[in-house]
């Protein structure tokens, strides 16, 4: 596991370079902690999950960061949150020297409040989501990225697809249908993958939840969980939830908030830029590992997922991450994901905007797209006057549908 290079691992260094310190987020057992080991293999490596080493910095944490100013690689943080004021006096010491911490941590909401109430300015943030297909099979990322470094042209996708080394699209089922937690996929042994799984679930609930928010009740979580992993890739009603789940709608939306700060699920806020239609605005996400989510769902093969009603919203959901994890491993800054609906139905899966523009984004789990299922994605480009729009499916090459429509399959990004 500690030789696979990770793609964020060149922005790590980048960032140690610009920033006293540099947070890894991302969900349990992703790869944080190997992650900060590749990047400094010789620095204080200090696991806050570790009685000896959590006493070692809480007895008194100001001589502790006396004896190592720099160096250090603190993990699981949220365990000591007190830490991150501590370090701002540090840090504030001698703002000028960069590459000092690498601090990871589970959970982001208390993490992201401390760094915002005392380390702003001072630390650079990174997500660390489970595998992409790329890393697990050790090629480099797509070029495909690099069509995010300018603004957006027509042009410029035609430069770049002629460079791209694709994977093959029985190379995309693997990840697809066992998701990237890096330790079960790699280790190739089935029964090894699904006690592993059953663990991390339980490990999930029962320690890290329970952990981190002691009055939740475990029981009407574990519930709502699993119905994510059913409406994965779809607008929530948060009336209907409360109602199935057995609680109120208040109690939804702290679990929401929950899931999404532990990483097990993602939100997709509705994009409302220059459009002048009535926009659904409830939320929607998926299942940020689609092997955690079929292992919720019961579905261990690839027969049980072509047969599921589940499998075009499992792919919808493993493509947008795939997408974001890219996304994330490059330079680019201030972008953020949407997903698009009008209340007459009109609905675009993903939306991607930032300093290189708007790109709309349709994904469709089969081989052929044909025009009328683009209806929504040809008025949108047209509306917004966009230069051109994607769709992600299991097609054999890139083809242009449309002049403002191109077809990318999977194993290209």
């Amino acid at each position: 596991m500690r030789g696979i290079k990770r793609n964020l691992e060149s922005k790590a260094k980048t960032l140690l370079d610009l920033f006293p310190a540099v947070i890894i987020l991302g969900a349990r057992q992703t790869g944080k902690t190997t992650l900060a080991q590749r990047l400094k293999p010789n620095w204080t490596y200090i696991d806050l999950e570790k009685p000896s080493d959590y006493e070692r910095i809480s007895q008194d944490p100001e001589f502790f960061f006396k004896q190592y100013p720099s160096q250090v690689i603190i993990d699981e943080a949220q365990h000591y949150p007190i830490i991150f004021k501590i370090l701002r006096g540090v840090i504030d010491n001698d703002r000028s020297l960069t590459g000092r911490f690498i601090i990871t941590g589970s959970s982001s909401p208390e993490l992201l409040k401390q760094t915002s109430e005392s380390l702003a300015g001072r630390v650079a943030l990174l997500e660390l989501g489970t595998l992409k297909s790329n890393e697990y099979y050790e090629q480099p990322l797509s070029s495909f990225y690099s069509l995010f470094k300018s603004t957006l042209c027509v042009e410029a996708i035609n430069d770049i697809l002629p460079s791209i080394s694709p994977l093959a699209s029985h190379d995309i089922q693997l990840p697809w249908i066992k998701g990237g937690y890096p330790e079960p996929v790699l280790k190739s042994n089935e029964t090894f993958y699904n006690h592993w799984m059953a663990a991390y679930q339980d490990t999930y609930i029962n320690r890290d939840i329970a952990a981190l928010f002691p009055r939740l009740n475990r029981v009407a979580y574990r519930r709502f969980i699993m119905l994510l992993c059913k409406l994965s890739g779809n607008i929530l009603n948060k009336r209907d939830l409360a109602r199935t789940v057995e609680i109120g709608e208040k109690s939804i939306s702290e679990y929401l908030t929950i899931a999404t700060g532990t990483f097990l699920w993602r939100s997709l806020p509705s994009y409302e830029g220059n459009i002048i239609k009535s926009i659904v605005k409830m939320p929607k996400g998926h299942i940020q590992d689609t092997g955690l989510m079929h292992y919720f769902l019961k579905i261990s093969t690839f027969e049980d997922l072509y047969e599921s009603v589940f499998i075009g919203d499992s792919f919808e959901a493993f493509v947008v991450e795939e997408l974001i994890k890219g996304l994330q491993a490059t330079d680019v800054s201030n972008w953020e994901p949407y997903y698009y609906r009008t209340r007459d139905g009109a609905e675009i899966d993903l939306i991607l905007e930032g300093p290189f523009g708007c790109l709309p984004i349709e994904i469709k789990f089969g081989v052929q797209t044909h025009l009328k299922q683009l209806s929504a994605l040809k008025r949108f480009i047209d509306e917004l006057n966009l230069p051109f729009g994607i769709v992600i499916n299991q097609a054999e090459r890139p083809q242009w549908l449309t002049p403002k429509i191109i077809q990318i399959p999977i194993g290209w990004i």
